[in-house]
């Protein structure tokens, strides 16, 4: 049997070829392998459902929550239409319901509503959407979770430094997305401090990240705003 990896995955916002293109780059085994994926699988390019589809067919999964899946969530479960959604990318997510038909689909219901707020896993390493605030993730609110950039914040802020900031010892590494970095670094993941950034704008002009979470070796997708011309 090939040794059990595990891999994180950055903001997909609907683009499915771009998922397919991280699992197939990254070698991803569905059979063996974790994924965990950091949030924001909807809206942004026109193939929620069909992301939703795929990452169904993985039986090691782990789904974080973002804000964006929490808008569908509540489109699902209560008929909700906020125009902060629709106005971000939530058009996309309906137009791609509407073409495969799965909205009110069990599981696809089942996928939105058990998302996790947070993970963290043997190694005491942390993987969440956007970040926690100065008073520690407990007692940190669930919607500043999904919207946190001060985390990142501080990591940058102490990146040179030889002692990590105070709000970042609590983890041996952290995991993020939210926070968009597609337009700096090259396009690719970034390391602060002990922080991980992996979303690499692939909503938008940049690319879908996937990285293995013990070697912080990454693979990424083509650019996926060309994927969807």
């Amino acid at each position: 049997m090939a040794d059990k990896r595990t891999f994180v995955l950055g903001d997909i916002h609907g683009g499915y070829k771009a998922l397919i293109q991280c699992l197939e780059r990254s070698g991803f085994d569905k059979e063996n392998d974790t994924l965990i994926q950091l949030g924001d699988v909807a809206d942004g390019w026109n193939q929620t459902s069909e992301c939703v589809d795929e990452l169904l067919t993985i039986p090691n999964l782990i789904q974080i929550q973002g804000n964006h899946d929490y808008w569908v969530y509540e489109w699902f479960a209560f008929r909700l239409k906020q125009s902060i959604w629709t106005s971000q990318g939530g058009m996309a997510t309906i137009e791609s319901y509407d073409r495969s038909e799965k909205h009110g689909n069990e599981q696809h219901m089942k996928f939105w509503a058990e998302m996790k707020p947070y993970y963290i896993d043997s190694k005491n390493r942390l993987f969440v959407h956007g970040g926690y605030g100065k008073d520690g993730l407990k007692a940190t609110a669930l919607k500043d979770l999904w919207w946190d950039r001060t985390l990142w914040d501080v990591a940058l802020s102490g990146h040179n430094s030889q002692k990590l900031p105070k709000r970042l010892r609590a983890f041996e590494t952290i995991f993020i997305g939210h926070t968009s970095i597609g337009r700096h670094y090259g396009g690719k993941p970034k390391k602060a401090s002990n922080v991980w950034n992996l979303d690499t704008g692939g909503g938008y002009e940049g690319y879908l990240t996937i990285m293995d979470v013990d070697t912080k070796e990454y693979w990424q997708s083509d650019k996926v705003s060309e994927l969807y011309e």
